[in-house]
């Protein structure tokens, strides 16, 4: 792909940047000029201007070509790159009718849709790619339109001297106007009505209710679950509840699924999954919990014991942000299990989130000379006690650390 070639022109409030070569990044991407050009704009907050003909596309302002080269690449990961794939080869689809934008991968025949809430959205919706397909079979069409005149007339001029059967004077390529009966256009044809059928579901599912959608998704991930592809399928699964809009209930119902009485050691198969929901998304976290207190529910003699430690499990894989369990333990809740079992699930809760708070505190007050210190004192749970107990232990011989676990590298 081609990089970003600017120049800066006028002065004072005048000024704007003329992007050069945008209509070669743009082809390299296989989306007109004017999306990454408008897609500039809004992340500066600048006006843009299109001149097609000229092959001039300016962004208001004076804008280095370095900074939107790295811009460039946020485009890209929002609306080029196949999320389940990473390939670049995708095209979009716009139905304006229904105001959204489907994508597919011609590499790994990925199709789902774009979230629409970004402001470049409603530019690609009132200004849809052309249809590169149709104008080709136009094009197409045309030729073959001509070339048949020419036949006809060369026939014309032919014929006192040879009466040749039609068959010898036609040009092959004009049985091209003949449905193919092979076995692999037969297959291609009820692929095509296949993808075709599979966008109309795509959709038709946004419009349902979200109780309903809510249930496609549960199915979606069961089905994967009893195939056996559930453990690998994190993208797949994402792309889903993506399409189905339920991203902020998905935790819930995951937790449902993938978890049981041993969630412990769930927490750490299924981390990916979850943090594909719950990373930077409280609304999602609190779905995490609530799915947490259904499961002491149904496993309440394994479970309600151990509540303090499971929830320092998914504090520690960064499933929870503190502030958000925090705000839980702050106020007793109905919503999943009764206002009993809440009450007792809380009261489990309680040294965990006193750890947390008086950790937070002393983080506050301390200065930097204590932060190694505080590197030793961890938490334990005591058997006999069934209560969190912070101790400080001595540091052992260093050892590597684990990397830290990178959401944006998935």
């Amino acid at each position: 792909m081609p990089r970003i070639i600017a120049k800066v022109e006028g002065k004072g409030n005048g000024i704007k940047t003329v992007i050069v070569n945008m209509t070669d990044v743009a082809k390299s991407l296989n989306r007109p000029p004017t999306y990454p050009t408008k897609f500039f704009g809004c992340e500066l907050g600048a006006q843009t201007q299109f001149d097609a003909k000229n092959d001039r596309f300016i962004v208001n302002g004076s804008h280095e070509a370095n900074k939107l080269q790295d811009m460039l690449d946020g485009f890209i990961r929002k609306f080029v790159l196949c999320p389940e794939c990473d390939n670049p080869e995708t095209d979009l689809h716009i139905n304006a009718k229904k105001q959204t934008i489907g994508n597919s991968c011609k590499a790994c025949g990925y199709r789902g849709m774009l979230d629409t809430r970004h402001k470049l959205c409603t530019f690609i919706l009132r200004n849809p790619p052309e249809d590169t397909g149709s104008a080709k079979k136009k094009e197409k069409k045309s030729k073959k339109k001509d070339k048949e005149n020419s036949s006809s007339d060369g026939e014309a001029a032919n014929h006192n001297d040879i009466d040749a059967p039609d068959a010898v004077d036609r040009d092959d390529d004009d049985e091209d106007w003949a449905e193919e009966t092979t076995e692999e256009a037969q297959q291609r044809r009820m692929e095509e009505i296949s993808t075709h059928a599979k966008n109309l579901t795509l959709s038709e599912d946004l419009e349902k209710p979200l109780e309903e959608r809510v249930n496609l998704f549960y199915n979606f991930v069961k089905q994967k679950k009893e195939d056996g592809a559930v453990d690998f399928s994190d993208k797949e699964i994402l792309a889903e509840a993506e399409r189905l809009d339920v991203k902020d209930t998905a935790p819930l119902i995951l937790t449902e699924l993938l978890m049981d009485e041993n969630i412990r050691d769930q927490i750490k198969k299924y981390k990916r999954h979850f943090l594909r929901f719950t990373h930077n998304n409280k609304k999602a976290q609190k779905y995490l919990l609530g799915g947490f207190e259904c499961l002491v529910k149904l496993h309440q003699s394994q479970l309600l014991p151990r509540v303090p430690l499971v929830l320092k499990d998914l504090y520690d894989a960064d499933l929870l942000e503190e502030d958000v369990i925090l705000a839980w333990a702050e106020k007793v809740s109905k919503k999943y299990v009764s206002k009993e079992l809440a009450k007792e699930i809380h009261a489990k809760a309680a040294p965990f989130v006193k750890w947390l708070k008086e950790a937070e505190e002393e983080s506050e007050g301390s200065g930097a000379d204590e932060e190694e210190d505080e590197d030793n004192v961890e938490v334990v749970y005591s058997a006999s006690a069934r209560e969190l107990k912070v101790e400080t232990v001595k540091p052992e011989k260093p050892a590597e650390e684990e990397d830290d676990f990178d959401i944006d590298a998935i």
